[in-house]
Protein backbone atom coordinates (compact mmCIF):
# COMPACT_ATOMS: atom_id res chain seq x y z
CA UNK A 1 0.00 0.00 0.00
CA UNK A 2 2.82 2.43 1.26
CA UNK A 3 4.84 1.47 -2.52
CA UNK A 4 1.39 2.35 -4.25
CA UNK A 5 1.07 5.99 -2.38
CA UNK A 6 4.48 6.94 -3.36
CA UNK A 7 3.99 5.62 -6.87
CA UNK A 8 1.00 7.66 -7.30
CA UNK A 9 0.83 10.00 -10.18
CA UNK A 10 -2.49 11.19 -10.07
CA UNK A 11 -1.97 14.90 -9.24
CA UNK A 12 0.42 17.43 -9.95
CA UNK A 13 3.40 18.42 -7.60
CA UNK A 14 1.93 21.94 -6.70
CA UNK A 15 -1.92 23.11 -6.47
CA UNK A 16 -3.51 26.68 -6.36
CA UNK A 17 -0.11 28.01 -8.60
CA UNK A 18 2.99 27.56 -6.34
CA UNK A 19 1.54 25.51 -2.94
CA UNK A 20 3.18 22.51 -3.03
CA UNK A 21 1.65 19.23 -2.89
CA UNK A 22 3.07 17.37 0.41
CA UNK A 23 0.82 14.30 0.99
CA UNK A 24 3.73 12.06 -0.10
CA UNK A 25 6.24 13.71 2.81
CA UNK A 26 2.86 13.02 5.24
CA UNK A 27 3.17 9.05 3.75
CA UNK A 28 6.86 9.01 4.68
CA UNK A 29 6.34 10.51 8.05
CA UNK A 30 3.39 8.63 9.17
CA UNK A 31 4.70 5.10 7.79
CA UNK A 32 7.81 5.77 9.75
CA UNK A 33 5.71 6.61 12.63
CA UNK A 34 4.05 2.98 12.98
CA UNK A 35 0.53 4.14 11.94
CA UNK A 36 -0.80 1.50 9.86
CA UNK A 37 -1.23 1.49 6.18
CA UNK A 38 -5.33 2.25 6.23
CA UNK A 39 -4.86 4.98 8.37
CA UNK A 40 -2.55 6.20 6.11
CA UNK A 41 -4.56 5.80 3.07
CA UNK A 42 -7.61 7.35 4.52
CA UNK A 43 -4.96 10.11 5.24
CA UNK A 44 -4.08 10.34 1.75
CA UNK A 45 -7.93 10.00 0.39
CA UNK A 46 -8.56 13.14 2.28
CA UNK A 47 -5.84 15.15 1.79
CA UNK A 48 -5.75 15.18 -1.80
CA UNK A 49 -9.73 15.92 -1.69
CA UNK A 50 -9.48 18.67 0.25
CA UNK A 51 -6.21 20.19 1.80
CA UNK A 52 -5.70 22.14 4.87
CA UNK A 53 -6.02 25.38 2.14
CA UNK A 54 -10.02 24.59 1.68
CA UNK A 55 -9.42 23.31 -1.48
CA UNK A 56 -7.88 19.83 -3.38
CA UNK A 57 -5.47 18.98 -5.22
CA UNK A 58 -4.80 19.23 -8.89
CA UNK A 59 -4.67 16.60 -12.32
CA UNK A 60 -1.09 16.36 -13.53
CA UNK A 61 -0.67 19.57 -16.20
CA UNK A 62 1.36 19.24 -19.89
CA UNK A 63 4.89 20.39 -19.99
CA UNK A 64 5.20 23.25 -22.62
CA UNK A 65 8.82 21.91 -23.12
CA UNK A 66 10.81 18.74 -24.06
CA UNK A 67 13.59 18.81 -21.10
CA UNK A 68 16.80 16.78 -22.26
CA UNK A 69 20.60 16.32 -21.81
CA UNK A 70 20.78 19.39 -23.65
CA UNK A 71 18.65 21.84 -21.76
CA UNK A 72 17.93 20.58 -18.44
CA UNK A 73 19.53 24.14 -16.94
CA UNK A 74 18.53 26.34 -19.14
CA UNK A 75 14.65 25.88 -17.69
CA UNK A 76 15.58 25.64 -14.05
CA UNK A 77 13.38 27.36 -12.01
CA UNK A 78 10.71 28.50 -15.22
CA UNK A 79 8.21 26.71 -13.75
CA UNK A 80 6.97 25.30 -17.16
CA UNK A 81 7.79 21.40 -17.53
CA UNK A 82 7.83 19.38 -14.36
CA UNK A 83 6.25 16.09 -16.22
CA UNK A 84 8.95 16.54 -18.43
CA UNK A 85 11.67 16.62 -15.85
CA UNK A 86 10.36 13.54 -14.63
CA UNK A 87 10.35 12.22 -18.03
CA UNK A 88 14.02 13.12 -17.98
CA UNK A 89 15.44 11.71 -14.83
CA UNK A 90 13.47 8.54 -15.47
CA UNK A 91 15.34 8.08 -18.18
CA UNK A 92 18.79 9.41 -17.13
CA UNK A 93 18.08 7.01 -14.01
CA UNK A 94 17.29 3.66 -16.46
CA UNK A 95 20.61 4.94 -18.65
CA UNK A 96 23.40 5.66 -16.04
CA UNK A 97 22.18 4.40 -12.66
CA UNK A 98 20.88 7.05 -9.37
CA UNK A 99 24.48 7.54 -8.19
CA UNK A 100 25.77 8.64 -11.03
CA UNK A 101 22.81 10.81 -11.80
CA UNK A 102 23.07 11.96 -8.53
CA UNK A 103 26.73 13.14 -9.24
CA UNK A 104 26.33 14.88 -12.15
CA UNK A 105 23.20 16.77 -11.05
CA UNK A 106 23.38 17.60 -7.86
CA UNK A 107 26.07 20.01 -7.74
CA UNK A 108 23.97 22.26 -9.73
CA UNK A 109 20.56 22.16 -8.39
CA UNK A 110 22.00 22.34 -4.61
CA UNK A 111 22.38 26.44 -4.99
CA UNK A 112 18.72 26.14 -5.85
CA UNK A 113 17.68 23.63 -2.41
CA UNK A 114 15.62 27.09 -0.57
CA UNK A 115 13.14 27.19 -3.93
CA UNK A 116 9.62 26.45 -3.32
CA UNK A 117 10.03 26.63 0.66
CA UNK A 118 12.32 23.97 0.41
CA UNK A 119 10.04 21.74 -0.90
CA UNK A 120 11.75 20.28 -3.43
CA UNK A 121 14.83 19.18 -1.43
CA UNK A 122 12.53 17.78 1.18
CA UNK A 123 11.09 15.80 -1.47
CA UNK A 124 14.05 14.28 -2.71
CA UNK A 125 15.64 13.61 0.60
CA UNK A 126 13.00 11.67 2.18
CA UNK A 127 12.66 9.85 -1.28
CA UNK A 128 16.34 8.88 -0.78
CA UNK A 129 15.82 8.02 3.34
CA UNK A 130 13.43 5.30 2.00
CA UNK A 131 15.01 4.81 -1.21
CA UNK A 132 12.27 5.05 -3.27
CA UNK A 133 12.25 5.61 -6.85
CA UNK A 134 9.72 7.48 -8.51
CA UNK A 135 9.60 9.59 -5.30
CA UNK A 136 13.32 10.78 -6.40
CA UNK A 137 12.91 11.24 -9.79
CA UNK A 138 9.79 13.60 -8.67
CA UNK A 139 12.09 15.19 -5.95
CA UNK A 140 14.67 15.63 -9.22
CA UNK A 141 12.07 17.53 -10.98
CA UNK A 142 10.69 19.39 -8.43
CA UNK A 143 13.91 20.65 -7.26
CA UNK A 144 14.79 21.72 -11.11
CA UNK A 145 11.14 23.04 -11.38
CA UNK A 146 11.35 24.97 -8.61
CA UNK A 147 14.94 26.09 -8.46
CA UNK A 148 16.24 29.76 -7.10
CA UNK A 149 19.03 30.13 -6.67
CA UNK A 150 21.27 31.36 -3.70
CA UNK A 151 24.31 32.41 -4.74
CA UNK A 152 26.88 30.40 -3.24
CA UNK A 153 29.87 31.62 -5.89
CA UNK A 154 29.52 34.55 -3.85
CA UNK A 155 30.09 32.97 -0.17
CA UNK A 156 33.91 33.01 1.31
CA UNK A 157 35.24 31.22 4.40
CA UNK A 158 36.28 34.56 6.49
CA UNK A 159 38.58 33.77 9.08
CA UNK A 160 38.11 36.78 11.26
CA UNK A 161 34.98 35.47 12.08
CA UNK A 162 35.41 33.42 15.64
CA UNK A 163 32.41 31.02 16.14
CA UNK A 164 34.10 28.15 17.44
CA UNK A 165 30.54 26.59 16.14
CA UNK A 166 27.30 26.76 14.35
CA UNK A 167 25.47 27.69 17.86
CA UNK A 168 28.29 30.70 17.52
CA UNK A 169 27.18 31.59 14.52
CA UNK A 170 24.11 31.62 15.02
CA UNK A 171 24.39 34.05 18.28
CA UNK A 172 27.00 36.50 15.99
CA UNK A 173 23.86 36.62 13.67
CA UNK A 174 20.86 37.09 16.15
CA UNK A 175 23.06 39.91 17.87
CA UNK A 176 23.86 41.31 14.56
CA UNK A 177 19.98 41.97 13.80
CA UNK A 178 19.97 43.36 17.42
CA UNK A 179 22.00 46.12 16.92
CA UNK A 180 21.18 47.26 13.39
CA UNK A 181 17.62 46.05 13.23
CA UNK A 182 16.18 48.96 11.79
CA UNK A 183 18.91 48.97 8.89
CA UNK A 184 18.56 45.51 8.02
CA UNK A 185 14.32 45.69 8.64
CA UNK A 186 14.56 48.65 5.81
CA UNK A 187 17.39 47.02 3.61
CA UNK A 188 15.30 44.02 3.39
CA UNK A 189 11.99 45.61 2.90
CA UNK A 190 13.24 47.92 0.36
CA UNK A 191 14.82 45.23 -1.51
CA UNK A 192 11.05 43.42 -2.05
CA UNK A 193 9.62 46.68 -3.31
CA UNK A 194 12.80 47.45 -5.26
CA UNK A 195 11.55 45.85 -9.23
CA UNK A 196 14.38 47.50 -10.41
CA UNK A 197 17.12 45.73 -8.97
CA UNK A 198 18.90 43.36 -11.20
CA UNK A 199 18.19 39.35 -11.47
CA UNK A 200 14.24 40.51 -10.62
CA UNK A 201 13.45 39.19 -13.86
CA UNK A 202 14.69 35.94 -12.85
CA UNK A 203 11.90 35.54 -10.15
CA UNK A 204 9.15 33.47 -11.58
CA UNK A 205 5.78 36.06 -11.60
CA UNK A 206 3.77 33.18 -9.94
CA UNK A 207 5.74 33.72 -6.50
CA UNK A 208 4.41 37.01 -6.41
CA UNK A 209 1.17 35.56 -5.50
CA UNK A 210 2.89 34.79 -2.11
CA UNK A 211 4.44 37.29 -0.28
CA UNK A 212 6.68 34.58 1.63
CA UNK A 213 8.16 32.88 -1.24
CA UNK A 214 8.52 35.98 -2.70
CA UNK A 215 10.33 37.48 -0.10
CA UNK A 216 12.61 34.81 -0.09
CA UNK A 217 13.69 34.34 -3.10
CA UNK A 218 14.61 38.10 -3.72
CA UNK A 219 16.61 37.35 -0.22
CA UNK A 220 17.75 34.47 -1.92
CA UNK A 221 18.80 36.21 -5.25
CA UNK A 222 20.26 39.84 -3.78
CA UNK A 223 21.69 38.34 -0.97
CA UNK A 224 24.01 40.39 2.05
CA UNK A 225 27.76 40.86 2.37
CA UNK A 226 26.68 39.22 6.27
CA UNK A 227 25.29 36.00 4.80
CA UNK A 228 27.96 35.47 2.41
CA UNK A 229 30.56 35.40 5.08
CA UNK A 230 31.37 31.88 5.82
CA UNK A 231 32.31 30.72 9.25
CA UNK A 232 35.48 28.60 9.49
CA UNK A 233 34.09 25.71 11.29
CA UNK A 234 32.28 24.91 8.25
CA UNK A 235 35.79 23.80 6.86
CA UNK A 236 37.74 22.86 9.55
CA UNK A 237 35.29 21.06 11.84
CA UNK A 238 34.50 17.08 10.98
CA UNK A 239 31.05 17.01 8.56
CA UNK A 240 28.92 14.79 11.05
CA UNK A 241 29.57 16.83 13.67
CA UNK A 242 28.69 19.98 11.51
CA UNK A 243 25.58 18.06 10.90
CA UNK A 244 24.86 17.13 14.24
CA UNK A 245 25.41 20.91 15.64
CA UNK A 246 23.05 22.09 12.99
CA UNK A 247 20.48 19.53 13.92
CA UNK A 248 20.51 20.95 17.16
CA UNK A 249 20.58 24.69 16.85
CA UNK A 250 17.95 24.49 14.19
CA UNK A 251 15.81 23.23 16.51
CA UNK A 252 16.79 25.20 18.74
CA UNK A 253 15.35 28.22 16.19
CA UNK A 254 12.22 26.96 15.79
CA UNK A 255 12.19 26.29 19.71
CA UNK A 256 12.64 29.49 20.11
CA UNK A 257 9.32 30.58 17.83
CA UNK A 258 7.47 27.17 18.98
CA UNK A 259 4.88 26.33 15.73
CA UNK A 260 6.67 29.38 13.29
CA UNK A 261 5.50 27.65 10.22
CA UNK A 262 8.72 29.01 8.40
CA UNK A 263 11.04 28.02 10.43
CA UNK A 264 9.77 24.17 10.35
CA UNK A 265 10.75 23.80 7.54
CA UNK A 266 14.21 25.03 7.89
CA UNK A 267 13.82 21.31 10.44
CA UNK A 268 12.42 19.22 7.61
CA UNK A 269 14.68 20.69 4.97
CA UNK A 270 17.82 19.88 6.96
CA UNK A 271 16.96 16.59 7.62
CA UNK A 272 16.70 16.11 3.81
CA UNK A 273 20.07 18.27 3.02
CA UNK A 274 21.52 15.51 5.26
CA UNK A 275 19.89 12.72 3.42
CA UNK A 276 21.10 14.08 0.39
CA UNK A 277 24.58 14.57 1.42
CA UNK A 278 24.93 10.89 2.53
CA UNK A 279 24.41 9.63 -1.20
CA UNK A 280 26.82 11.82 -2.46
CA UNK A 281 30.53 11.38 -2.53
CA UNK A 282 32.02 12.86 1.06
CA UNK A 283 34.03 15.35 -0.42
CA UNK A 284 30.54 17.18 -1.66
CA UNK A 285 29.28 17.71 1.96
CA UNK A 286 31.01 21.02 3.19
CA UNK A 287 29.72 22.31 0.04
CA UNK A 288 26.40 20.92 1.31
CA UNK A 289 26.36 22.36 4.49
CA UNK A 290 27.71 26.03 2.44
CA UNK A 291 24.75 25.43 0.64
CA UNK A 292 22.40 25.07 3.69
CA UNK A 293 24.07 27.36 5.65
CA UNK A 294 23.63 30.33 3.39
CA UNK A 295 20.06 29.29 2.26
CA UNK A 296 19.44 29.15 6.00
CA UNK A 297 20.66 32.93 6.62
CA UNK A 298 18.62 34.52 3.44
CA UNK A 299 15.35 32.50 4.92
CA UNK A 300 15.84 34.01 8.35
CA UNK A 301 16.94 37.57 7.19
CA UNK A 302 13.18 37.71 5.16
CA UNK A 303 11.66 36.99 8.12
CA UNK A 304 13.47 40.38 9.30
CA UNK A 305 12.42 39.14 12.90
CA UNK A 306 15.21 37.01 14.11
CA UNK A 307 14.97 36.03 17.74
CA UNK A 308 17.05 38.00 20.51
CA UNK A 309 20.47 36.28 21.13
CA UNK A 310 19.28 36.67 25.18
CA UNK A 311 16.26 33.63 24.34
CA UNK A 312 18.87 31.71 21.81
CA UNK A 313 21.52 31.43 24.93
CA UNK A 314 18.75 31.05 27.86
CA UNK A 315 17.25 27.93 25.42
CA UNK A 316 20.99 26.57 25.09
CA UNK A 317 21.60 26.61 29.04
CA UNK A 318 18.16 24.66 29.45
CA UNK A 319 19.02 22.11 26.26
CA UNK A 320 22.93 22.72 25.88
CA UNK A 321 23.24 18.82 23.98
CA UNK A 322 21.31 17.54 27.17
CA UNK A 323 20.45 13.67 26.43
CA UNK A 324 17.24 11.66 27.45
CA UNK A 325 17.79 8.13 29.25
CA UNK A 326 16.92 6.13 26.12
CA UNK A 327 15.38 2.55 28.02
CA UNK A 328 13.20 4.99 30.45
CA UNK A 329 10.03 3.55 29.81
CA UNK A 330 7.97 7.11 30.06
CA UNK A 331 9.66 7.82 26.86
CA UNK A 332 8.26 5.25 24.78
CA UNK A 333 5.12 6.39 26.20
CA UNK A 334 5.13 10.43 25.41
CA UNK A 335 6.20 9.04 21.70
CA UNK A 336 3.13 7.32 21.57
CA UNK A 337 0.85 10.03 23.13
CA UNK A 338 2.70 12.78 19.96
CA UNK A 339 2.45 10.31 17.32
CA UNK A 340 -1.40 9.64 18.41
CA UNK A 341 -2.00 13.70 18.30
CA UNK A 342 -0.01 14.11 14.69
CA UNK A 343 -1.65 11.34 13.02
CA UNK A 344 -5.30 13.64 13.99
CA UNK A 345 -3.63 16.66 12.45
CA UNK A 346 -5.22 17.84 8.92
CA UNK A 347 -2.31 20.08 8.73
CA UNK A 348 0.60 17.26 7.48
CA UNK A 349 3.68 19.40 8.57
CA UNK A 350 2.75 18.36 11.96
CA UNK A 351 3.45 14.52 11.16
CA UNK A 352 6.53 15.50 9.34
CA UNK A 353 7.84 17.69 12.22
CA UNK A 354 7.02 14.55 14.44
CA UNK A 355 8.48 12.01 12.53
CA UNK A 356 12.37 14.23 11.91
CA UNK A 357 12.11 14.99 15.74
CA UNK A 358 11.74 11.21 16.65
CA UNK A 359 14.37 10.02 13.79
CA UNK A 360 16.71 13.17 15.24
CA UNK A 361 15.75 11.74 18.94
CA UNK A 362 16.62 8.36 17.83
CA UNK A 363 20.27 9.09 16.70
CA UNK A 364 21.49 11.73 18.71
CA UNK A 365 19.38 10.81 22.08
CA UNK A 366 19.02 14.79 22.86
CA UNK A 367 15.86 16.28 25.18
CA UNK A 368 15.50 18.95 22.82
CA UNK A 369 13.96 16.76 20.03
CA UNK A 370 11.26 15.18 22.07
CA UNK A 371 10.89 18.68 23.47
CA UNK A 372 10.39 20.29 19.89
CA UNK A 373 8.19 17.41 18.85
CA UNK A 374 5.34 18.69 20.77
CA UNK A 375 5.56 22.19 19.29
CA UNK A 376 2.91 22.05 16.35
CA UNK A 377 2.04 24.46 13.87
CA UNK A 378 -1.12 25.88 12.14
CA UNK A 379 -1.95 26.30 8.59
CA UNK A 380 -1.25 30.09 7.56
CA UNK A 381 -3.70 32.27 6.04
CA UNK A 382 -3.47 32.67 2.56
CA UNK A 383 -3.00 36.41 1.59
CA UNK A 384 -5.46 38.51 -0.95
CA UNK A 385 -3.39 37.65 -3.89
CA UNK A 386 -4.08 34.09 -3.81
CA UNK A 387 -7.96 35.22 -4.92
CA UNK A 388 -6.13 35.54 -8.47
CA UNK A 389 -5.98 33.65 -11.19
CA UNK A 390 -2.14 31.47 -11.39
CA UNK A 391 0.42 32.71 -13.76
CA UNK A 392 1.84 29.90 -15.19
Amino acid sequence: MIDKLLNDRSYHIEFNGHLTNHIKHAVIALHGLGINAGRIKDYYDNYTKLTPYGMGLELPKTSKHVIDSTNWQHFLGKRTSYSSYCDYFEEEIKNKGLEQVLQEHMPTLLPGWAGALTHGTIHLGWALDIDHPWMIIEGLAYMAFSYVPCHLENAFTDSSLNDKNVFDSILRISTLWEKRKVELTDWVNSLIDNEDLADTDLIHPELKRSGLQYRIARLLMQGHPEIYRLPVWIETQNVEESWAQLCYVVTLIYLAKPGDFLLLHLVTSLFAMKKIASRLPANESKNIIKCYWVGLLCILFSTTDLSKSAKFFALNQVYSFKKDEMTYSLWEQEWAHIIARALEEEEEHNPKLVYVMHQLWKEYGLTIYRAAANQFTSTPLLPPSFEELPIE
